[in-house]
């Protein structure tokens, strides 16, 4: 569980610096568009002059992520959904359950981050891994390093 805390502290600097809450300094140099020598490509189109195709990944379209919701007669309830950054696979009391650490926007356990602990049953199998996404509901409860944390009810993975 070490370690886990060690990825939400990590992970809420990132989160911090991502969404701008934490300032840092530097300077860039901007470009200014009548002097940029670099040309602009024209977006391509198909052989019959129709509008531009997208080519590579961006072709396939993903499935959104089903979203975890809330029992209506559960309290203290909470649902967050976001990108995996970090997984506990074998948790270190020996229950079975498996911990993710997400970047999400609720922000539960920090500015940006939620953790959620899933127990056995519902571990999705095969377990999912960083950069994957991930959506759960349950309710809050403090970890066993004081954070808040969901102990989810309902789970819904998306693959990469």
């Amino acid at each position: 569980m070490t370690r886990l805390w060690a990825a939400v502290a990590v992970a809420s600097l990132l989160a911090a610096l991502a969404t701008g809450s934490l300032l840092v300094g530097g300077c860039a140099q901007g470009s200014d568009s009548a002097n940029d020598p670099t040309p602009t490509p024209a977006p391509a189109s198909d052989a019959a002059g129709g509008k531009a195709k997208p080519s590579g990944n961006s072709a396939r379209r993903r499935a959104p992520l089903p979203r975890a919701h809330c029992p209506r007669r559960l309290t203290n309830c909470r649902e967050a959904s976001g990108r995996i950054i970090y997984v506990e696979r074998v948790d270190p009391d020996g229950d079975g359950d498996a911990h993710f650490v997400l970047l999400s926007p609720q922000g539960i356990t920090a500015p940006g981050i939620t953790v959620v602990d899933v127990r056995r049953s519902l571990r999705p199998s095969p377990l999912p891994g960083p950069g994957e996404r991930l959506s759960a509901a349950g309710p809050v409860y403090r970890g066993s390093y004081g954070q808040r944390q969901i102990h989810a009810t309902q789970v819904h993975t998306r693959r990469r």
